[in-house]
C-alpha cells in the first residue's frame, strides 16, 4: 500500500466530474487499499478518489465511533434517494484542511451503491455517516463543501485558509 497525495483547494481536479467506475480489477483494489491507507494517515472519515486526482466514482468511509474497531465502506458509483431532515452541521474537508464551517446536510438517506467487487448494496445512513455519503458524493460532482456556504463566508474561510498557509 501507499499513501497517495490529496488534492488541496483551488487545484482543478478538484472540481472534475467523476466517471461511472467500470472494471473491477486488481488496479482498482490497489486504489482503494492506499485510499484507505491515505484517509486514515490524514486522518479523516471519508476520502473521494476525485481527492487523490482519479476521476472515478469512487470514495472510501470510517465513520466508526471507536477508532479502535475501525468500520470501513466503500462505495463505488453511489446514489442517494430519500433525503430527510435538513440539518446545519459542522463540516470540514481534507482538501480544505485546518478550517471548517456550518453547512445543511440531511441527518438521514438511503444509498444505493457497489462494494469494492462489484456487488451492488444498499443502506440506511444517519447522522455522521449521512453526512459523509453526500460529503464524498458531492466530490464526486466535482462541488466542495465551501460551495455551500454564503460568498461572504467562503471568502472568510478562504482567507483564513490562505493565512494558514502563508504562515507555514
Amino acid at each position: 500500500m501507499a499513501l497517495l497525495t490529496i488534492l488541496e483547494h483551488p487545484d482543478p481536479r478538484l472540481r472534475e466530474k467523476a466517471l461511472p467506475v467500470q472494471t473491477f480489477d486488481d488496479v482498482l483494489q490497489k486504489l482503494i487499499d492506499d485510499m484507505f491507507e491515505t484517509m486514515y494517515d490524514a486522518p479523516g472519515v471519508g476520502l473521494a478518489a476525485t481527492q487523490v486526482g482519479v476521476a472515478l466514482r469512487l470514495a472510501v468511509m470510517d465513520c466508526a465511533d471507536d477508532k479502535s474497531a475501525p468500520e470501513p465502506m466503500v462505495i463505488i458509483n453511489p446514489e442517494v434517494s430519500d433525503p430527510q431532515d435538513a440539518e446545519i452541521m459542522e463540516e470540514g474537508c481534507l482538501s480544505i484542511p485546518g478550517v471548517g464551517d456550518k453547512v445543511e446536510r440531511y441527518n438521514r438517506l438511503t444509498l444505493k451503491a457497489l462494494d469494492r467487487h462489484g456487488k451492488p448494496f444498499e443502506l440506511h445512513a444517519q447522522g455522521l455517516m449521512a453526512q459523509a455519503i453526500q460529503h464524498e458524493i458531492d466530490h464526486l460532482d466535482g462541488k466542495l463543501y465551501i460551495d455551500k456556504l454564503s460568498s461572504l463566508k467562503r471568502d472568510r474561510l478562504l482567507k483564513k485558509l490562505a493565512r494558514q498557509r502563508a504562515n507555514a
